[in-house]
C-alpha cells in the first residue's frame, strides 16, 4: 500500500511544479497507479482537504484499490475498486496499517501488519486508526470494500484505512446489502461487472469511539457501468440508525448529501447516454434486497423474542419443560406453522402495499413541499425587493433633502445679491451727484488755460486778419495809383518792379 502522493515521481513533478510557480490541486495528482479504479481514470472532484490523504491500496507487488482517507477523523472518505468475482471464503487474515501516513520516511511501500509496525513504524497510530481503538466499544471494523467483493481478501481489503467503526448487526447487513447488490443487480446488468466502477464512502458524525475514531452517520456507494451503449449509474445510502434499510438514490442527488457537495463520476458517468431499462431492472432487485433486510430485521427481533421466552422457560422445572414439550410442543408446531406462513405473507404483502403508500404519499408530500417552497421563495423574493425598494427611497430622503436646503439657500442667495444691488443703485444716485458737484471746481479750473489758449488764438487769428487787410487795401490802392498813371500818358519805368 503506497500513498500515491509519496511517490518519488509524484515527488519530483509536485516540486517541479512548485519551483515553476505552478499550483497542482489534489484532484490533479490523483492516485498514480491507482487511477485505473476509477471512471475514466479521474477521481472524485471536491473531497480534497488537508487532512485527507490519498493512497493507492498495494498487495502482493499491485494495486488492489485505492482509498482516501481522513486522518482527522480516522476513517476512509471512499474507497473505489473495479468489481470482481466473489472469491471464496477463508481465515480472516490479521489486520493492516499504512506505514506511511505516521511515518513519512518510512520505506515500507505496502501496509504492514499491525503488530509488526509497531517496531518500526514512528509515532503510529498519530493519524490513523489503531485495533486498539476499538476495544472495548460497542463498534466494531467494518470495511467499505468488503473481503467478499475482492479477489485478495486476505490481504488488501483487511486494511485498517479501509474501516470505520460500525456496529456488528450494521455490518453484517452492509455485507450482506453489498453482496446482493453486486451479484443479483450491478454485476449482471453490466455485462459481469469486467466495466463496473464501484465507490464506497462514510459521511462521519459527531460521535467518536473513544474520542479518536469517528462513527459514520451514514455509509453510501455510487456504481457505474462503462459499457458503450449500455452504461447507467447509481446511488445507494445506508443510515447508521437502527431499522433503516438501504435506499436507492441517483448519483446527482448523492451528491447533494455528501459533504462539499463533490462530482463522483466525470462527466456523471455518461449521463446522455445512460440505459434507463437497465437502471429499472436494477430498482427491482434493489426493492427485493429491501424487503429481505425488513425480514432479517423481523427475524432477529423475533429470535431476541424467543430467547427471552427460552430464558423464562428455563427458570421451570425440568419435569414441566420436558413434559409439555413432548406433546404441546408437537401439536402446537404443526397448527402454529400455517398460521406463522399465512401472517409472513401476510407481513410481506403488508409491508409492500404500505411501501408502494408511503412511496406515493412521499411523492405527493414532495411535489406539495415543493410548490410551497416555490411559493415562499417567490414571495419571499418579491417581499424582500419590495423593501429593497422602499430601503433604497429611505436612503433616498436625506440625499433629497440636502438638494432641497441647497436650492432653497441658493434662491436666499440669488435674493439677497438683488436687494444689494438695488441698494447700491439707489445709495448711488447721490453720490454721484455729490461727485459730480465735488468735481466741478476741478473741471472749472482745469479748462481755464484751455480758455485762454482758445481767447489768445482768437486775438493772434484777428491781429494776423487786420494786418493782412490793411496790407491788402494798401497793395489795392497802389495797383489803383499806377493804373490811373498808365492811363493819363505817363510811363513809370521800374527795374526792379518785384520788390514790391
Amino acid at each position: 500500500m503506497r500513498p500515491a502522493r509519496w511517490l518519488a515521481l509524484g515527488s519530483l513533478l509536485a516540486l517541479a511544479a512548485l519551483l515553476e510557480g505552478r499550483l497542482v490541486g489534489e484532484e490533479e495528482a490523483g492516485f498514480g497507479e491507482c487511477d485505473r479504479f476509477f471512471y475514466a481514470g479521474t477521481p472524485p472532484a471536491g473531497l480534497a482537504a488537508e487532512a485527507h490523504v490519498k493512497i493507492c491500496q498495494r498487495s502482493a507487488g499491485a494495486e488492489r484499490f485505492a482509498t482516501l482517507y481522513s486522518s482527522r477523523d480516522r476513517i476512509p472518505v471512499y474507497s473505489a475498486f473495479r468489481a470482481a468475482r466473489p472469491a471464496a471464503g477463508g481465515a480472516e487474515p490479521r489486520w493492516l496499517v499504512e506505514p506511511q501516513i505516521d511515518d513519512p520516511a518510512s520505506n515500507l511501500e505496502e501496509g504492514t501488519d499491525e503488530t509488526d509496525a509497531i517496531a518500526s513504524v514512528n509515532n503510529l497510530g498519530s493519524g490513523q486508526a489503531l485495533s486498539a481503538d476499538y476495544v472495548d466499544s460497542d463498534y466494531q471494523r467494518g470495511q467499505l470494500f468488503p473481503f467478499s467483493l475482492g479477489s485478495d481478501f486476505h490481504v488488501a481489503t483487511f486494511a485498517l484505512t479501509n474501516a470505520a467503526p460500525m456496529t456488528p448487526s450494521f455490518r453484517e447487513r452492509w455485507y450482506m446489502n453489498l453482496n446482493s447488490l453486486m451479484d443479483r443487480a450491478l454485476g449482471p446488468q453490466c455485462g459481469g461487472g469486467e466495466d463496473l466502477y464501484i465507490l464506497t464512502g462514510a459521511v462521519p458524525s459527531d460521535q467518536r469511539v473513544h474520542g479518536k475514531v469517528t462513527v459514520p452517520a451514514f455509509v453510501w456507494l455510487a456504481a457505474c457501468c462503462a459499457v458503450p451503449g449500455s452504461g447507467w449509474a447509481m446511488g445507494f445510502v445506508k443510515h447508521t440508525r437502527d431499522g433503516d434499510v438501504i435506499e436507492d438514490v441517483m448519483v446527482k442527488e448523492l451528491e447533494k448529501l455528501l459533504p462539499f457537495n463533490p462530482q463522483l463520476f466525470r462527466d456523471n458517468c455518461g449521463e446522455t447516454e445512460q440505459d434507463t431499462e437497465r437502471m429499472k431492472k436494477i430498482l427491482e432487485v434493489v426493492n427485493q434486497v429491501q424487503d429481505e433486510e425488513r425480514a432479517v430485521q423481523w427475524e432477529e427481533g423475533a429470535s431476541a423474542r424467543s430467547s427471552a421466552k427460552s430464558e423464562r422457560s428455563a427458570l421451570l422445572p425440568p419435569e414441566a419443560s420436558e413434559e409439555r414439550s413432548s406433546f404441546w410442543g408437537k401439536f402446537m408446531g404443526l397448527l402454529v406453522t400455517p398460521v406463522i406462513k399465512l401472517f409472513q405473507l401476510l407481513y410481506y404483502l403488508a409491508v409492500g402495499i404500505l411501501k408502494n403508500i408511503m412511496y406515493l404519499l412521499w411523492f405527493v408530500t414532495k411535489q406539495v413541499i415543493n410548490g410551497i417552497e416555490s411559493c415562499l421563495y417567490r414571495l419571499g423574493s418579491a417581499t424582500i425587493s419590495y423593501f429593497l425598494a422602499i430601503g433604497e427611497e429611505l436612503a433616498s430622503i436625506p440625499w433629497k433633502v440636502l438638494k432641497v436646503m441647497v436650492k432653497i439657500i441658493r434662491a436666499v442667495l440669488r435674493i439677497l445679491c438683488c436687494l444689494l444691488k438695488a441698494v447700491c443703485r439707489v445709495l448711488g444716485i447721490p453720490v454721484r451727484v455729490l461727485v459730480d458737484v465735488a468735481a466741478f471746481p476741478v473741471h472749472t479750473i482745469g479748462a481755464v488755460p484751455i480758455v485762454c489758449r482758445d481767447i489768445a488764438v482768437g486775438l493772434g487769428g484777428t491781429i494776423s486778419l487786420l494786418f493782412d487787410a490793411a496790407f491788402g487795401t494798401m497793395g489795392g490802392l497802389f495797383q489803383v495809383f499806377f493804373s490811373i498813371c498808365k492811363r493819363i500818358g505817363y510811363k513809370v519805368t521800374f527795374d526792379n518792379s518785384g520788390e514790391f
